[in-house]
């Protein structure tokens, strides 16, 4: 690949073109890449920051929520000149006072059924920081039928987990068959979480999406990364492809269209 570089871009990514992992072809490779961000709340935040600074060529940031004053302690690409913006807008304008090389497309929407396909077209990595089962599990299972990997992350309170989902390997559906009973699981805003919680995991989620772009180093592939901030301690378990996964097994389904994403998210093969 051939990369033409102006002075300013020279300056501003030279700390990779002289790396051999990445290098003007890898730094290439970034600068042409297009990365769906779902959720520009506290794991959005700094996936969306850090791609940004690299110079992930095309991000698309997809958020139906305004940002609100609780969310700054943790939300750090939004200020409190933003509370009541759009977050899809104000991430975009971040990412735009950050790198004028992004092109940003903010998408104020929640993702559906009748607009997920529009949303992750052409998407050469999707980041799932969503706060949601429905959309964890509509998100896993378009991204496994369009060959798209899915970076995938989640907090709770001291606690965090990620995971990257590629297309030839295990799904979210393995891990988790069937999502927790609607109210069983408390939000943020019920139990709390701490502030720089969702800066590590989102970091990790940015890392996973820009090793996918330049194929350098190994994914979280069928493993699950614990963190639990508490005590300072990272944990990797292994999951396997599940054969009778109904998304990724064989005999299962093809499409999301006859899916529910309302209730448990499940999908009964009988």
């Amino acid at each position: 690949m051939t990369l033409s570089l102006d002075a300013t871009q020279l300056d501003r990514y030279s700390r990779h073109i002289i790396m051999d992992e990445v290098g003007p072809e890898g730094q290439g490779r970034l600068l042409s890449a297009r990365v769906v961000v779902v959720g520009a709340g506290g794991l959005g935040a700094p996936a969306i920051q850090y791609l940004a600074a690299v110079g992930v060529g095309e991000l698309v940031v997809v958020d139906d929520d305004a940002v609100e004053r609780s969310n700054l302690q943790r939300q750090v690409i939004h200020r409190d000149d933003d509370v009541g913006t759009p977050k899809a807008e104000s991430a975009a304008a971040f990412v735009r006072g950050l790198n004028p090389d992004v092109s940003v497309e903010p998408v104020e929407a929640r993702v559906d059924k009748s607009n997920v396909h529009e949303i992750v077209a052409d998407a050469d990595v999707v980041v799932d920081a969503s706060d949601n089962f429905p959309t964890r599990y509509l998100l896993n299972d378009v991204c496994r039928f369009e060959g798209i990997p899915l970076v995938h992350g989640a907090i709770y309170k001291f606690e965090g987990q990620a995971t990257t989902l590629v297309p030839e390997g295990p799904c979210y559906r393995c891990l988790f068959p069937e999502a927790p009973e609607p109210g069983t699981v408390p939000d943020c805003a019920t139990t709390g979480v701490l502030g720089v919680l969702p800066g590590t995991v989102g970091c990790i989620q940015a890392t996973e999406a820009m090793k996918l772009l330049l194929d350098e180093g190994e994914v979280l592939d069928g493993r699950l990364l614990f963190y639990d901030a508490m005590d300072m301690t990272f944990e990797t378990v292994p999951y396997r492809k599940n054969p009778d996964c109904p998304v990724c097994g064989e005999g299962g389904v093809d499409s999301i269209e006859d899916i529910d994403y309302v209730e448990s998210c499940a999908i009964s093969l009988d």
